[in-house]
Formats: structure tokens, C-alpha cells, sequence
């Protein structure tokens, strides 16, 4: 367990917040799907600390994490000021490999998954694309750091407020078009239903990736078997349990179990 020190706390639209911690030992060996296990009271009715994912480190030692106010402890976590300490557990969980020079990453995300995904635009060497999906406009955010990063940018919306209407999974054939003949990889963070028709689009269009399969998570080191998923196993039934903090929170595509 390490001490972060708030720097910054701010709002970036809605309900959607940017903590940045100061937290060097963690910053220092951060990959891209990790994520920090954070406690944010010391109120014994909120024991449990809250994950989240890392969305970009500094060589200053800065952590950012970006989230969304959903809960008390998120609400709690948005009033806190620079200068408040949180105990930080972390970088915790499996994080995406990096790709090969010759390979283009497409990052796929819904919401705030693309908080999860971001690293993503540092760790890999080729700039790649981002496929964003969202309910609404609203929930639509950080397009402006992917693109000054190099990234292509593609939206889809449920309502159509921004970019084309539909799910982010139908964005997909798009892109096996435009990079017909490159080697391409995905990587994919969100709800979890979205990342199930990820898997399924990816499986039928022959395409390899990983997922961050992120489950609410109450221990975050693998020892309350809270936040489990299926995976593929050689068991009667097809599949076994896999805890998302120890085992994840990113797998790879052929080792999710899709029913």
C-alpha cells in the first residue's frame, strides 16, 4: 500500500472527473490496463476501496485517473481536494501486451472505458484508431487527448447525438476495410455486454484482441472471489471462473468464455 497525494481533482463534463495523484512508485511501473485499488474514507460503512483504472502516468510521478460519478464513493472521492492523501494499492492486474511494431492497435471503448485504453497510445509504437462508443454526446470524452496522440478517432452513439447512430461494434467493418491487408489487433474496455459483442464480432471477422473485463471488484488482489468472469477451461461445462483483479482484468480474446 502506498500514499497518493491529490494534485488536482476536476470536473471534465457532467459527471465525469480527472483525479491526478502523486504517486511515483506506482507511476514508475504502470502498464496500459492496470489499475489502482483506492481507498477514499476511513468511514467504517465504506470499507471497501474503490478500483480504477490507470489512464496516463508522468515520469514526474503523476497518476491520472479518470471516472465517473455513479455511487457515494464516487461522489466522496469528487469533493476531495489537492493536498488530501488516499492509500493507493496498486498498479494491480494483468495489463494489454503491447503490439508489434508492424501491427495497427484499434482501441475499442465504451463510456469511460477509454480511460482504461488511453496508455495504450504510448505503450504501442504504431498510432492506431479508437473506436468510441456511448449512450449520448454526453458521455463521450477524452477524444481530444487521442487525437493529439496521433489516433483516429471513430464515435457511434445509441441516440446519434454525436458521430453515426448505432453500436460501436458496427464501426468494425470500417476499419478492416480502410487497413486491408495491415495486421491489426483490438483492445477493448466497457460494459460488459459491449465486450461480449465485441468477442463476437472479433471471432467472426477472424480478428485476435484482448479485453478488460473489469467486474466489481471488492478485495483487488484475487482472495474474495468477488469479481469473477468466465473463461475457457477443459471442464464438463466449457469454462471455469477467473478472478477479473488477479487474473484481469485484461484477457485474451480466445480465453473469453461467450455464451
Amino acid at each position: 500500500m502506498k500514499n497518493g497525494e491529490i494534485i488536482a481533482n476536476t470536473r471534465i463534463q457532467g459527471d465525469y472527473y480527472r483525479v491526478v495523484f502523486h504517486a511515483p512508485e506506482i507511476a514508475a511501473s504502470a502498464q496500459a490496463g492496470q489499475f489502482v485499488h483506492v481507498r477514499i474514507s476511513d468511514r467504517l460503512d465504506r470499507v471497501l476501496r474503490r478500483p480504477f483504472s490507470i489512464h496516463r502516468v508522468e515520469a514526474d510521478g503523476s497518476l491520472e485517473v479518470v471516472y465517473k460519478t455513479v455511487g457515494a464513493g464516487t461522489r466522496e472521492l469528487a469533493q476531495l481536494r489537492p493536498g488530501t492523501v488516499c492509500d493507493l494499492l496498486g498498479p494491480q492486474g494483468r495489463s494489454f501486451t503491447t503490439p508489434g511494431d508492424d501491427v495497427v492497435p484499434v482501441l475499442v471503448a465504451g463510456g469511460y472505458g477509454a480511460a482504461a485504453t488511453y496508455m495504450m497510445t504510448r505503450q504501442a509504437v504504431p498510432k492506431g484508431v479508437l473506436l468510441l462508443g456511448a449512450r449520448s454526446k454526453a458521455d463521450v470524452i477524452l477524444v481530444d487527448e487521442y487525437r493529439a496522440a496521433g489516433y483516429d478517432v471513430r464515435i457511434s452513439t445509441d441516440d446519434g447525438s454525436l458521430g453515426g447512430k448505432g453500436r460501436v461494434t458496427e464501426l468494425i467493418d470500417g476499419v478492416l476495410h480502410d487497413f486491408a491487408g495491415r495486421k491489426l489487433r483490438f483492445y477493448g474496455c466497457g460494459p460488459f455486454p459491449m465486450l461480449m459483442a465485441l468477442a463476437k464480432e472479433l471471432r467472426r471477422t477472424g480478428q485476435g484482441g484482448e479485453l478488460s473485463i473489469d467486474h466489481v471488484m471488492c478485495c483487488g488482489v484475487g482472495a474474495c472471489f468477488a469479481c469473477v468472469v468466465k473463461v475457457k477451461a477443459d471442464t464438463p461445462e466449457g469454462w471455469r471462473y477467473a478472478r477479473a483483479c488477479s487474473e484481469g482484468p485484461v484477457f485474451d480474446l480466445e480465453d473469453v468464455y461467450v455464451e
